[in-house]
């Protein structure tokens, strides 16, 4: 009796490793995928201070992003309204920029018909984010609707420096996004960094920068890091995203992410750099804990 049930035994035994084996390995993938996005990351160097756009993970729940982010080492969010500061700031996160007070990216500045609406807006919005510890804030050029770049400038500097003595009362920087004219915002007037520059300094106030988006430069000019060395002193942000595509920034897009990092850090740079990329990957926020592994020069 004891020789016919060893088979059985066998058997019984084979399919108690295999189950086991499965289930192990089953238990790996899911604490793979668990650490992939909410696993905290080990220490960070600390020379990039990091940020996140909000816009690109809008079906997470505010709340709920926010926990994630900090487990990542984000400090930082991006394009974020009055109504959400308070919510930011109780998870111990900075709003790096502010969203802006205008109509949107393609009523901006350059337009002079807009200047008295954009800066009472932009007036009553200053100290509302001074009281908030919030120390920036965006604005847009508008698009040309035919308009000469050389007037453009003249009237984006001239609606900017009526703003500026509230902005430097309150130490709150307006930023102006240098956004591409050629994929993603047709006919947006800032969209050369020579262009914004010299907005800058017509300006003439520290209370006015750039927001370098690295994506949007990449598919107007190239030239990336020289162009970080030469202009960083008008730029008070920056904002990432792969290229082409607007997607992840790793090994699939064209930039080097590292060693634009490093360039950004050896300028002195001590703002924040923001994630700006739309995942695509099922699990989006693995997309962002290694963008946030990626800039970690």
């Amino acid at each position: 009796m004891g020789m016919l049930n060893k088979p059985s035994s066998r058997r019984s035994m084979m399919k108690k490793v295999a189950a086991t084996a499965v289930a192990a390995m089953v238990g790996e993938n899911l604490f793979a995928h668990v650490s992939a996005s909410e696993a905290a990351l080990g220490p960070l160097k600390g020379r990039i201070n990091n940020s996140v756009c909000k816009w690109c993970y809008n079906a997470i729940p505010l709340e709920d992003f926010c926990l994630a982010a900090k487990k990542m080492g984000i400090t930082g969010l991006d394009l974020i309204g009055p109504k959400d500061w308070a919510i930011v700031k109780k998870h111990g996160l900075t709003v790096a920029l502010a969203d802006g007070a205008g109509k949107g990216i393609n009523q901006g500045f350059n337009d002079p018909l807009l200047h008295d609406e954009l800066v009472k807006s932009y007036e009553d919005l200053i100290p509302k984010a001074a009281e908030a510890g919030i120390s920036q804030i965006i604005c847009f050029s508008g698009t040309r609707k035919g308009l000469d770049d050389e007037q453009g400038i003249k009237n984006c500097v001239a609606g900017l420096k009526r703003l500026m003595p509230t902005a430097e009362k309150y130490n709150v920087t307006i930023v102006m996004e240098l956004l591409n004219s050629k994929v993603d915002h047709r006919d947006y007037q800032c969209d050369h960094t020579k262009w914004g520059v010299a907005v800058c300094e017509g300006v003439g106030s520290d209370r006015f920068k750039l927001l370098y988006d690295i994506y949007h430069m990449q598919i107007m000019e190239g030239d990336v890091i020289a162009t970080i060395k030469k202009y960083n002193k008008y730029f008070s942000h920056y904002h990432t995203a792969g290229v082409p595509g607007r997607h992840e920034i790793d090994e699939t897009q064209e930039l080097n992410y590292p060693a634009i990092m490093k360039a950004i850090v050896d300028t002195g740079f001590k703002g924040f750099v923001a994630q700006e990329f739309i995942p695509i990957r099922e699990d989006k926020l693995a997309s962002l804990k290694q963008s946030i592994e990626i800039c970690d020069v």
